[in-house]
């Protein structure tokens, strides 16, 4: 059973499995250890991953990224619909409300969830994973920011499904980052000393994240988050983009957004120049060839005047930073041993020196900035799995925000509810509520602060207890519900039941609460998978893909073969050919070469086999000319040394050699025959091929010059090997012939002397 951690990002992702050695973070099939979260639709097929990135530009109405934070939410969202003017695909209304994407594939528009383009980029990682482990991948735990809440949670939930995953954990971002940087360290506080307090920050492509840790042996407990999910790199990306994009208009007079292939590009060039500005200070060149109408734009730029377009950014990074302080159980500044930063955007140094200043201490960077996240999850899937044995480390999160229940209530006007899940409060957790009804009631599940939430919807979901009746005698009846928030942090009402009699006048409803076994991943419920529906397009997309791996493979090797041959024929097949079979067959290439650029363009997998066939037809005899010409002499020396080996033997025996004398005149006499037919067989065909030009056909194969060494050692060496008679029979042999010799009168007086010896012996034996 494998153990694989997945770091889905907004702009790319990262793969971790836990082996015998460790953690390790494996490459795709690029050789690169980071996979970009795009994906590629296309008239024939899909591309995924640094295939689809490549298409960003070319097909880019049709390659989806930057889709994780569509996760759940609403198509008249806000936020959706201030990112929408920004993509270069179309976004489309589902009948549910929710937000699908719209692509032009196999020819036809499709509209996809965002589960299913999400469940196409874990597909794709799953595969990669299974090429580098060699074995399948089921378990697994998927990361998700900190701020996610329950409906986006359930919605990249129901994608791993879709990609064929049991996710045994949805795990926060910096959760995953504490654990990387905690299971390892040797001296941490015992569980009874003050705990060791550690800063993480985390700041990707489009989100900025803040949580402070204790830790103890053994041990690891969230204090507090914080975030601000709207600053990330994308942020300074787009202050450069719009600065250019201002200067090109007044430098070039080039409406830049009006083409959205040209601000693609600028994007990609912004990106890259705000990675070489946060390791140099000096003023730096953006060129682009061909940037619109053929016209080549250029511009600099440096980091003070970059940081201060940026100014606006900048300020937010310290907001979060205060409130994870505030909420860590009055915590100071004092109070923190380290502060350690991971994401891409906390490269920038002026981030870097804001964090530091917050602090008043130099920020740690001993963790992979890129691969934190995947390499916790892999450590939390070894956790989970059975599969692994894993140092003992407890992990405890947190709810990021308050959870409120509501119910009609009889006692009071009208409605009652009760926070039954404060902010930061431990997660996973269960507690059980009791009330006091005598029918079926409803509850309806909210965060309490809905302006505290990145999301527009703050109701969670409804829930009905059903089958609840009155005591006998007309009071209410007490019933339990059971109310939890899960490894995946999400909430549910997971039971209710009916409990004895009411005795007294009390409260309509109290609580009574135990925390939930921590790492609990196989146990839980399983989360609300996606509609039956969703799995199908993926099932007949993956085989729709394959069929089209398999027409390019084919078409490839007709493709190489042509390139290949065609090259030889000049060079080293050259002498092998005559001269009309190689201008016919090089216009057969040529003749080949356009159709494949023309009418071969899209053909059927058969006709590109057939066309294959019928070239090797002609290229094989000349292939196998020029092996049997390399590969003809070597056969022959071996042939000949084996020859000289087995006639030297020969005249060793007929010389009374004594290594040899134990052999008998038949044996020598097969070998000899044996050695004399092969060399006038040998000599024979080396003189007929010898009178035979390069092009022709040739008389002897190296396939029967091997035959013929066979043939050879078989009769051959079991003679040669023959080993010689025990010498233990010789003296044996010679005792009996002298016994004979002497008579009977010499054998008797032998026994006598035998027998006095073994008496001799005996009284010896007595004596002692």
């Amino acid at each position: 059973m494998s153990v694989v951690g997945i770091d889905v990002g907004f702009q790319n992702c990262y793969i971790a499995v836990a082996r015998s050695g460790g953690i390790e973070t494996i490459a795709n099939e690029y050789s690169d250890r980071c996979t970009p979260a795009c994906v590629s639709l296309a008239s024939k097929n899909r591309m995924i991953g640094n295939a689809a990135k490549s298409q960003i530009i070319t097909n880019f109405k049709n390659t989806v990224h930057g889709f994780k934070k569509f996760h759940g939410r609403a198509f008249d969202d806000p936020f959706v619909q201030a990112e929408k003017p920004k993509l270069p695909y179309s976004l489309h209304k589902l009948d549910n409300g929710n937000t699908g994407i719209k692509v032009r594939y196999l020819e036809e528009d499709k509209v996809f969830t965002c589960e299913q383009i999400t469940g196409m980029l874990l597909t794709k990682l799953k595969e990669t994973s299974e090429n580098a482990l060699k074995k399948p991948v089921v378990d697994c735990v998927i990361s998700v920011p900190s701020f996610f809440t329950d409906a986006e949670r359930r919605s990249v939930f129901d994608a791993s499904q879709i990609a064929g995953l049991n996710c045994l954990r949805l795990i926060t971002d910096t959760t995953a980052v504490a654990l990387a940087y905690g299971i390892y360290k040797q001296d941490l506080p015992t569980p009874e000393e003050r705990p060791r307090n550690v800063v993480f920050v985390d700041m990707g492509h489009s989100s900025f994240q803040v949580a402070i840790t204790a830790f103890n042996k053994g041990k690891l407990k969230v204090l507090s988050t914080a975030f601000d999910p709207y600053l990330g790199g994308r942020n300074f990306d787009e202050a450069l983009v719009d600065y250019f994009c201002e200067e090109f208009k007044s430098k070039y007079k080039l409406n830049v957004r009006d083409n959205p292939r040209a601000v693609l590009r600028l994007h990609q060039e912004c990106e890259k120049l705000k990675k070489l500005m946060s390791a140099n200070s000096s003023d730096l060149p953006l060129n682009i060839e061909c940037f619109m109408n053929d016209i080549d734009v250029s511009s600099r730029m440096n980091r003070g005047h970059f940081e201060e377009m940026c100014a606006q950014y900048l300020m937010r990074v310290e907001m979060p930073l205060k409130v994870a302080l505030e909420q860590s159980s009055k915590l100071s500044r004092d109070d923190i041993y380290a502060v350690e930063i991971v994401g891409g955007a906390t490269r920038i140094p002026a981030i870097k020196e804001r964090i530091a200043k917050f602090f008043g201490k130099d920020v740690s960077t001993t963790l992979n900035a890129d691969e934190a996240v995947a390499r916790g999850c892999a450590l939390q899937c070894a956790i989970l799995s059975p599969a692994c044995k894993v140092r003992e480390f407890s992990i405890t999160d947190v709810v990021p925000f308050p959870i409120t229940l509501r119910w009609k209530s009889p006692t009071e006007d009208g409605l009652g509810e009760c926070e039954v899940f404060t902010k930061m409060h431990a997660a996973p957790f269960s507690k059980v509520i009791t009330f006091h009804k005598k029918e079926p009631f409803d509850l309806e599940a909210f965060y309490s602060n809905p302006q505290e939430l990145p999301y527009p919807d703050h109701r969670i979901g409804c829930y009905s207890v059903q089958n609840v009746v009155p005591q006998p005698d007309g009071d209410s009846s007490k019933v339990k519900v059971k109310v939890r928030v899960n490894v995946h942090g999400i909430f549910s009402v997971s039971g209710a039941s009916l409990i004895e009699k009411q005795k007294g006048d009390g409260d309509d409803m109290q609580i009574d609460s135990e925390p939930m076994v921590q790492n609990e991943g196989r146990g839980e419920e399983q989360v609300h998978g996606p509609p039956i529906l969703c799995f199908l397009p993926q099932r007949q997309m993956i085989i729709q893909d394959k069929l089209v791996k398999e027409l390019n493979d084919a078409k490839n090797a007709v493709e190489e073969y042509v390139y290949d041959l065609r090259d030889k024929l000049c060079g080293m097949y050259e002498k092998y050919v005559t001269q009309d079979d190689s201008g016919r067959l090089s216009l057969m290439l040529e003749d080949t070469e356009n159709w494949l650029y023309e009418d071969g363009e899209d053909q059927p997998k058969q006709v590109y086999e057939e066309k294959l066939d019928a070239l090797r037809r002609l290229g094989q005899p000349i292939y196998d000319r020029h092996r049997e010409h390399e590969d003809r002499p070597r056969a022959f020396e071996e042939l000949g040394k084996k020859l000289q080996l087995y006639m030297k033997f020969v005249e060793s025996y007929k010389q009374k050699d004594e290594r040899f004398l134990h052999l008998s005149a038949e044996e020598m006499s097969s070998v000899e025959k044996c050695v004399s037919e092969n060399m006038g067989w040998m000599n024979s065909r080396m003189n007929a091929q010898s009178k035979l030009a390069p092009t022709q056909d040739p008389v002897v194969k190296v396939a029967d010059v091997i035959v013929k060494i066979q043939e050879l050692e078989n009769v051959c060496n079991p003679v040669i090997n023959k080993p010689k008679p025990s010498l233990e029979e010789a003296p044996e042999a010679s005792d009996q012939s002298a016994e004979a010799h002497n008579g009977p009168a010499a054998a008797e007086g032998k026994a006598e002397a035998k027998g006095n010896q073994q008496t001799k012996s005996g009284k010896e034996m007595e004596v002692d």
